[in-house]
């Protein structure tokens, strides 16, 4: 490990509980709209706890806000608030739309970026661009509920409020000078034309543990002003809590002229008079108070007595010119405030992390270009703002609360969401997709994130697939967790290629971790064993397996009566399982011989599987078709009967993901391993088709596709005029810019390409595989032609692209795939960064800010989807740390 401050930091507080830990940007951007805030009879999440109620309804979960910060526990939070003059309401949280409001389902209409970020948060920043005229909360959901889904989505910029840049910027800055004490500064910035008034509040609150019937203790914030502390402008309040002890936030300007701020109390309570229009409320000093006082002029819901469970700093800026900037400080802290909190000493602590966050991507980054850093820092800093309390305890949210009317009986029906799932309960710092749109944990997802984090942070990478695993999270028969919306769907197994991906990346030293997450790991693969290959046809069945809309029906739902689906990519997934748990089992066989006999049970189990995938069933169809060179989904009626569905996708090119170079010392040398190898290569020749050694003595290659099956994938995939984009891998060929239709069952069906937004309503409408790169699968597709490249590809040299008379080694493939990944974030002559979604306007104030889209345009490399998603797509900084 390199030695800078940061990297002593991190060998301090290895633990999720440890001290530089604590404190961190763990607050979600949205709690509204999500499962955990959903007590309703029909799970209508979005409607049940809507956009409009979030600043007067308290939430029983979580909290959100606008770059905030938090213990890891979730109880005590700070966050960012503002008005123009001119909105509706406080802009305490982004706004978007439902997944029924927009054109292609859910939507944040927020621009915001992460500007920076190290792993223990000692140092952060992050920008927000708060439009200076009414923010157009109407406009935005009336048009969008208007368009088509073939029309583009109508955004923030298309309504006129951002044009000659009347905005302002406002910077947050988090510097922590010890792990209990945090300076913070919060700087706007007039970008307009003309001067404009701005309301800056910097909110302190407690998350609403006491009125459910549950815990009925309530912390305090109350004004102080301590003895010591001498007069110029320093306000400070107490906010005193029964687990976290007492915190001091203390406040001041960063000009005499504006004075000090002024301080406002209320409670983190709903307003259920003007909610729902009850008699009266818990307390006369409701959760909008604050809002309603600066909105609209009404103080009376204000508590005069300066105490509550929520309070907040106010500067009221009459008028800030063009270019201007106004500064507020902050300084939160358990410990002693110092006599002059906002002297040099404040000032030494910003510039000092700010220096060794340098100092810690130059050892993390040292041989990238000065773009690639940049890129790579963003990246990382939007994986580390994305970490987010996640608390939720399914059987109580059943139940319901002693102090609320019992829930609906239809949310205990069987059927009903996540009542299989009574057993999880979580209450952890967790890394998010993104913290609007999906402001809860995918398993899939939190495989690359955990993969791009072990270059920053192994250790936390490390407890988040533990996590995953551990009883309260998975489930006793054994299936992980998909997340919030149904945990009982079908993710892809990705948790061991992540793991020994991390291993690698911390060292290859850490065999414990290896151990811990493969034991539990081998309940997983039984479940997917037990549950999921319904005949025992070493063929499975896992449904949409996170590639929404990549079929020609829904492949969990839609199946013709009677059919079950024998699929590419299931199956797939399932090879590679088999392969990445053989060489951890290898792994630990080299410390301790106990793990050989499970590396050969892996290593039998894939060839089971690889000879399945060419033949099956009594009629002898294999999922290879080979007229086109290609595997395919096959449909198995209830009579045994079978078709291929030949639609050409990324479900057939995850065959390729099933491959893996067996060390030479595991070949040679550990007993049962090579033993079964041998024998199974000279008794049963015909089922070891899967073990390949070229002519010139490369390693032994295990692989379902080789020779001149994986040549013809290897044409198809890098073939400009199908899969070979200029920016990655495309999810469907591009061969159908012409729709296509086949028969299914006797039922005509077709699919198009579709290189940007989603044109159908399966899985909401806000997802599309029917065409656009996606970075996890692209990374993984690169990932293992490096490996062929390793063992029996090595000799392989592959026309690229596909018909240029042009042939590259295929390790020089592998690199250029991971180039055009990266290239999406690199800025052009212009300025300009393809990946920038459509609706950014251009300029030097936007094209500066990379973005990280849930996925991106085939032919273009827009961003498209969630457009905050820097989690997996953070996996750029891993393809630039080992490039």
């Amino acid at each position: 490990m390199a030695d800078t401050a940061e990297h002593r930091r991190l060998a301090e507080s290895p633990g999720d509980s440890d001290p530089w830990r604590l404190w961190g940007p763990y607050v979600a951007g949205r709690q509204w709209g999500t499962v955990r805030e959903d007590y309703s009879a029909d799970g209508d999440a979005w409607n049940f706890f809507p956009f409009d109620h979030a600043h007067r309804r308290a939430y029983r979960w979580g909290e959100d806000g606008i770059a905030g910060l938090c213990d890891r526990f979730g109880f005590l939070n700070f966050g960012l608030a503002l008005w123009n003059g001119e909105d509706d309401r406080l802009k305490e949280r982004y706004f978007g739309l439902t997944n029924s409001q927009g054109n292609h389902g859910e939507d944040v209409k927020e621009h915001w970026w992460h500007l920076d970020a190290t792993p223990t948060h000692s140092w952060a920043q992050t920008l927000y661009r708060y439009p200076q005229a009414a923010y157009p909360y109407e406009d935005l959901v009336r048009v969008n509920g208007s368009l088509p889904r073939e029309d583009p989505e109508y955004e923030l910029a298309d309504t006129g409020v951002l044009r000659e840049d009347r905005f302002f910027d406002v910077e947050t800055v988090y510097a922590k000078a010890s792990p209990d004490d945090v300076c913070v500064t919060i700087t706007a910035t007039n970008r307009g034309p003309d001067p404009a008034p701005l309301d800056l509040l910097a909110q302190l609150w407690f998350r609403n543990t006491w009125a459910w019937g549950r815990d009925d203790r309530t912390p305090l914030i109350r004004r102080v002003l301590p003895p010591e502390l001498r007069p110029g402008g320093v306000v400070a309040v107490e906010a005193s809590h029964g687990f976290l002890g007492t915190y001091l936030l203390a406040a001041q300007t960063d000009s005499p002229s504006h004075g000090a701020p002024e301080v406002m109390f209320c409670d983190n309570e709903s307003n259920d008079v003007a909610l729902f229009g009850a008699a009266k409320n818990r307390t006369a000093h409701p959760k909008d108070a604050i809002d309603a006082a600066i909105v609209r002029g009404d103080r009376s819901l204000l508590n005069p007595a300066e105490t509550g469970t929520k309070a907040a700093f106010r500067w009221h800026f009459a008028s800030i010119a063009p270019s201007e900037s106004v500064t507020v400080r902050l300084r939160f802290t358990g410990e002693t405030l110092p006599l002059e909190p906002f002297g040099l000493g404040f000032d030494d602590v910003l510039a000092d992390r700010a220096r060794e966050a340098d100092e810690f991507y130059s050892a993390v980054l040292p041989n990238a270009s000065t773009e690639d850093v940049f890129v790579a820092r963003r990246a990382f800093a939007g994986l580390l703002w994305g970490k987010q309390h996640y608390r939720y305890s399914v059987r109580e949210w059943l139940e319901g609360d002693p102090a609320f009317p019992p829930p609906p009986p239809q949310r205990r029906a069987p059927d009903a969401r996540n009542t299989g799932w009574r057993h999880l309960a979580l209450a952890d710092v967790i890394s998010m997709p993104d913290e609007w749109e999906y402001p809860w944990f995918a398993s899939w997802d939190l495989a690359f994130h955990c993969t791009a984090l072990a270059h920053i942070d192994p250790e936390f990478a490390k407890s988040q697939l533990v996590l995953k695993c551990r009883e309260w999270a998975m489930h006793p028969d054994g299936q992980l967790p998909a997340y919030e919306w149904a945990f009982g769907d079908v993710n892809p197994p990705v948790h061991a290629w992540a793991a020994w991906q991390i291993y690698c990346i911390d060292g290859s030293r850490d065999a414990d971790f290896l151990m811990r997450i493969f034991a539990k790991l081998l309940l997983n693969f039984s479940w997917w064993v037990n549950r999921k290959d319904a005949d025992g046809s070493n063929l499975f069945e896992g449904g949409f397996l996170g590639m929404d809309n990549i079929g020609l029906f829904d492949r969990s739902k839609g199946l013709p009566a009677g059919h079950r689906l024998e699929q590419s990519d299931a199956t797939s997934w399932m090879a590679f399982y088999c392969l990445t748990m053989m060489r951890i089992a290898l792994e630990l066989a080299r410390g301790d011989r106990v793990w050989d006999d499970l590396a050969t049970k892996f290593l039998e189990h894939f060839l089971a599987i690889a000879e399945a995938m060419d033949t099956f069933g009594s009629a002898g169809v294999s999922l290879w078709d080979d007229t086109d060179g290609f595997f395919y989904d096959v449909l198995v009626g209830e009579d045994g009967s079978q078709e291929r569905l030949p639609v050409r996708s990324m479900v057939g090119l995850l065959p390729l993901l099933a491959v893996a170079v067996a060390p030479e010392w595991a070949v040679d040398g550990l007993p049962d391993f090579a033993q079964n190898l041998h024998w199974l290569q000279r008794h049963r020749p015909d089922e070891t088709d899967a073990l390949v050694r070229t002519s010139n003595g490369s390693p032994l290659t295990l692989a379902v596709l080789h020779g001149e099956r994986l040549e013809r994938v290897l044409a198809r995939l890098l073939d400009e005029n199908e899969f070979l984009s200029p920016f990655g891998i495309r999810s469907l060929s591009a061969a159908y810019r012409v729709p296509y239709t086949v028969d299914v069952a006797g039922q005509p069906m077709s699919i198009a390409y579709l290189p940007g937004e989603s044109d159908s309503g399966l899985f909401g409408g806000n997802s599309n595989w029917r065409g656009p790169v996606w970075f996890p699968v692209n990374v993984l597709v690169a990932d293992a032609l490096a490996v062929y490249a390793q063992g029996a590809g090595a000799d392989l040299a592959v026309e690229f692209p596909t018909g240029s008379g042009t042939k590259v080694p295929l390790a020089e493939a592998a690199r250029n795939l991971e180039e055009r990944l990266v290239r999406l974030f690199r800025a052009d002559d212009g300025g300009r960064r393809p990946a920038t979604p459509r609706h950014h306007p251009s300029g030097p104030l936007w094209d500066v800010h990379p973005t990280f889209s849930e996925y991106f345009h085939g032919d273009t490399g827009a961003g498209l989807g969630a457009s905050h998603q820097t989690g997996w797509t953070a996996l750029v900084a891993h393809l630039i740390c080992h490039s």
